[in-house]
């Protein structure tokens, strides 16, 4: 066998692999998951927020409202499973497309609400940087709506740093 032909099989192999990976169909039994229920992985192929997850000062239909809106406008985002306050969004990765999970569970609490995160990569070991930033923005998303206003409407201006 020469190179060239040791190199196309190696090609051919590696688009079967990859094909594998990206279209292999995903069970919404496996992948939509409770965040408050779910046990801990023991791979660090995840983020998980339960009661260390934000409380914000809204009540879950304008919390879910807003986070949908967010994820509809995060790139290769889309809803996977859920409706009402326990949703599951899959994002895939810019150059691979391979799939991660976001499951997330709106809890009312008191006069506001808890958001409960679980978001993990179906192939990868570990939970690349860029799904923890993505989460980390829509959380960071939802806190910016909920910011106490002056009279005037205006959220005050943050604090310069000294």
């Amino acid at each position: 066998m020469s190179l060239a032909d040791f190199l196309i099989l190696l090609l051919v192999a590696l688009l079967v692999i990859w094909a594998f990976l990206r279209y292999t169909p995903s069970d919404s039994q496996d992948w939509h998951v409770d965040p408050m229920t779910v046990r801990k992985p023991s791979r660090p192929n995840h983020l998980l927020l339960r009661d260390d997850g934000p409380l914000l000062p809204l009540p879950p239909h304008q919390v879910a409202a807003r986070l949908e809106a967010v994820a509809r406008h995060t790139p290769r985002t889309k809803m996977f499973a859920g409706e009402g306050f326990h949703r599951t969004w899959i994002t895939r990765s810019a150059v691979l497309g391979l799939p991660t999970f976001t499951s997330v569970r709106l809890i009312p609490d008191g006069q506001g609400t808890r958001v409960t995160v679980h978001a993990r990569a179906r192939y990868l070991p570990r939970l690349p940087q860029a799904e923890r930033s993505r989460v980390e923005s829509w959380l960071e998303e939802l806190r910016n709506i909920t910011q106490p206003t002056g009279a005037d409407g205006v959220p005050p201006a943050p604090p310069h740093a000294s």
